[in-house]
């Protein structure tokens, strides 16, 4: 418990988000890093993430048929781009950045390095729906309604991801 409260002492949705936080916060981390490529920021970006759940959770409950994941899937995404806004120009060099991931947050074996290389430096708009579809375990729609974009269009960058990433894997450049 945070603050020493006992259960009894916390509110509905101070118990609430506590379990969203130990359900999907480190499918949330994995994610910000993806989109970002820094551990660092990516730790802050779930942290912010949670932080506008946790204000925006009386809308939640008002929407139909959203699942928790979806919505703070989307969240994040929309967290991580305003990161991506206000971040200055810099260069990240992807293979630091797979070095500086807190212990267990996501373990790359040594024969699918070059692929997570090759995923982190593919376009935004293929990132995205390749982690939430394959990684996060998010169907169609799911990553659809998380990506704000139809399911068609989620299956046809789904597609072109693969593409380059089979180009790349090949030895040919792995941008679209």
């Amino acid at each position: 418990m945070k603050g020493g409260q006992s259960m009894e002492q916390q509110s509905p949705n101070e118990r609430r988000l506590e379990d969203w936080m130990r359900t999907y916060g480190t499918a949330i981390l994995r994610t910000c890093f993806v989109i970002l490529s820094d551990a660092r920021e990516a730790e802050d970006a779930m942290q912010d993430t949670f932080l506008r759940a946790w204000r925006a959770m009386d809308t939640f409950e008002q929407r139909n048929g959203a699942s928790v994941k979806t919505w703070l899937m989307r969240i994040a995404i929309n967290v991580c781009r305003d990161y991506q806004r206000k971040r200055w120009f810099r260069h990240i060099d992807m293979r630091h950045a797979l070095e500086d991931l807190p212990q267990g947050m996501m373990t790359v074996l040594p024969e699918d390095r070059e692929l997570m290389l090759d995923i982190l430096r593919l376009p935004d708009d293929l990132k995205k729906p390749l982690i939430l579809y394959y990684y996060q375990d998010m169907n169609l729609q799911e990553t659809a309604d998380a990506l704000g974009i139809s399911k068609s269009t989620v299956h046809t960058r789904l597609k072109k991801a693969e593409q380059a990433l089979k180009l790349s894997l090949t030895g040919g450049d792995c941008y679209v």
